[in-house]
């Protein structure tokens, strides 16, 4: 079991204590390293209240609406938990995501401006393969903007709504299967080849590298991370 410190800062005044905690362990939660070690993260609500600066009622109820939303869990006499997926969920959740990413894929090609396309070919024109074997914690953080900024380019709102509901758990596996063996040099040869069909404004040769990048990661996790069982 482990306890993960919390990155927040004390709460200004304005929108409710409520809403800003909420919305403080929301993206807390977010950049935590859910899958990148062996036990599950128990939250210190004393802990918290300290570092957002505010009483225990605020925090309390954010954290009920975050259990509702599936992000925590709390168990009686033991605390409250972040949620981890088994690998069984995880390969279910990457394979929904891969046909929705898809989707945004060929969205960006129909909706999508031309700076857009220069803001991806920018992410990873930089890295070198030597460089990226010295920066594969950064490519990470790249390869997950990268996803996003398909879904957000697509114009679709609903594909950006269902795909945020998995962000959560999407990131962190990425971030924890990204250095291991290869996973990075095939990551950004798959990305380059998924920005040239974008570039060709090929909708359906995009959807397809984009759909079969993505579920290349639930093989992945399905063979190799025996460690989510």
């Amino acid at each position: 079991m482990n306890r993960e410190r919390f990155s927040v800062e004390p709460l200004e005044q304005g929108m409710s204590f409520k809403a800003k905690a909420y919305q403080a362990l929301r993206q807390a939660i977010t950049q935590m390293n859910i899958y990148g070690q062996s036990s599950e993260i128990r939250l210190d609500e004393r802990r918290l209240c300290e570092a957002l600066g505010v009483s225990r009622t605020p925090v309390r109820e954010a954290m009920a609406l975050l259990e509702q939303e599936g992000f925590i869990r709390s168990q009686p006499r033991r605390g409250i938990f972040v949620v981890r997926k088994t690998k069984a969920e995880l390969v279910e959740m990457i394979t929904v995501c891969a046909a929705l990413e898809g989707m945004a894929a060929r969205l960006f090609v129909e909706n999508a401006t031309t700076d857009k396309l220069e803001l991806l070919h920018a992410a990873f024109d930089k890295y070198t393969k030597a460089e990226l074997a010295e920066h594969v914690a950064e490519y990470s953080d790249a390869n997950i903007v990268f996803h996003q900024s398909i879904v957000q380019a697509s114009g679709s709102t609903l594909i950006s709504d269902l795909t945020d509901r998995f962000f959560i758990h999407m990131r962190a596996i990425r971030r924890a299967t990204m250095g291991i063996g290869d996973r990075a040099d095939q990551s950004i040869h798959e990305h380059r080849d998924i920005i040239e069909a974008l570039a060709a404004r090929d909708a359906d040769l995009a959807e397809r590298r984009v759909r079969e990048h993505t579920l290349g990661l639930a093989q992945y996790v399905e063979r190799h991370c025996a460690f989510l069982d």
